[in-house]
């Protein structure tokens, strides 16, 4: 049996091996509790689930709709963006898809040949890297800076497309105006375009989000824009996801997407429409900010781990050089010894750091799993 040279040498994302891993020790009757991923323990808001039910009980057939999306769906989209996001579009500049890893590869291979490089700031969501090599492009990586400057931007290598996630996973990261402006000017003036990923848009507890499309002439630029249901509306199992681009290139996204799903389910479509009207679920950001804030004191004495508080997101960005680099290891070892997972920053590209889900499951159990990741720790710092 053959197995082509392209993906011979790939390997599945760690992010959803490690969750894989969890779920099968879990069938395998051992009792894990798992930091490595977000899976909110609310359920998808009821404006979703009440849209989606009145279409499961009134429409007899669930129609095939246009590759890019039912025209009302993303007419509905369109409304969002003005309202949120500052930003004027047509609906033949929205592109509805399966999540937003769809949308991504997507705009990747529509915007690039084999070869291109692709700037990506570290630590990163591992998919952008994977993705690039998968259509074998180059992913130069660089440090995310606590600011980013014109003269940081300035010592970067020139890239044929940059990719900017904010807010940011997994460090929290919540982009000032005054840095997409800077990152504006410096594309502009090297010539590169931008993905950019908001899929966290409504995750933020202080600092305002601001879309870096509202910013500039994203169609000139050609930007890309990639917005996701799974976070911001605990949608994270429905795959409901859109992407905002110039015309030409969602139309070539419609072109790959055609063949590989064609058009997002009808059911999915109408929770896309419902999720992106439902507003900021600001019962559910309180919830994450006391467990934030909960996990952090927990932190904040133990000596093998520095924990700072996010200023958004499902993640703590944990770092735990004081006790070792080789957070692989770390994370194969808690999971042996006690049943918790957590990510190892080796997959986000930094070492010596592991992230930690925090909005799964019940307090007891978060408090438990966090009780269980600092007496491991100690139990490594003694040794040392």
């Amino acid at each position: 049996m053959k197995i082509s040279q392209r993906i011979a040498h790939s390997r599945p994302l760690a992010t959803t091996a490690m969750h894989g891993r969890v779920e099968s020790m879990r069938h395998a009757g051992e009792e894990v509790i798992d930091f490595s991923i977000a899976i909110s323990h609310f359920p998808a808001p009821a404006a979703v689930l009440d849209a989606v039910g009145a279409a499961v009980e009134n429409v007899r057939t669930m129609p095939y709709t246009s590759v890019v999306g039912a025209f009302d769906v993303r007419e509905r989209l369109c409304d969002k963006l003005a309202r949120e996001n500052g930003i004027d579009a047509g609906a033949a500049e929205v592109i509805v898809t399966n999540g937003a890893k769809q949308a991504l590869y997507e705009a990747l291979y529509a915007m690039s040949d084999p070869g291109d490089s692709v700037l990506i700031f570290k630590p990163h969501w591992p998919a952008y890297v994977a993705t690039c090599q998968l259509l074998g492009l180059r992913p130069v990586l660089a440090d995310l800076p606590e600011e980013v400057t014109p003269a940081f931007l300035a010592a970067c290598e020139p890239a044929r497309i940059v990719i900017i996630n904010n807010p940011h996973n997994p460090t929290g990261k919540v982009y000032s105006r005054a840095e997409l402006e800077a990152i504006r000017d410096w594309v502009q003036a090297t010539g590169a375009q931008v993905i950019v990923d908001e899929s966290y848009e409504h995750l933020s507890f202080g600092p305002a989000h601001t879309s870096f499309a509202s910013l500039c002439d994203w169609r000139a630029l050609g930007v890309v824009t990639i917005f996701s249901a799974s976070q911001s509306y605990a949608m994270m199992g429905w795959r409901v996801g859109f992407a905002l681009a110039p015309a030409p290139l969602v139309a070539a996204m419609q072109t790959l997407q055609g063949p590989i799903t064609a058009a997002a389910s009808h059911l999915s479509q109408v929770a896309t429409a419902a999720a992106f009207n439902a507003g900021v679920q600001r019962h559910m950001l309180d919830d994450y900010r006391e467990r934030r804030d909960m996990v952090v004191r927990r932190f904040a004495d133990v000596p093998w781990i520095v924990m700072h508080s996010p200023d958004s997101g499902p993640y703590l960005w944990g770092d735990v050089r004081a006790l070792t680099h080789d957070t692989v290891a770390f994370a194969e070892a808690l999971i042996e010894e006690e049943k918790v997972a957590v990510m190892p920053g080796d997959a986000l590209g930094v070492r010596g750091f592991i992230r930690i889900g925090y909005i799964s499951d019940d307090v007891a159990t978060l408090r438990e799993g966090v009780r269980r990741v600092i007496a491991f720790g100690d139990r490594r710092a003694a040794l040392q």
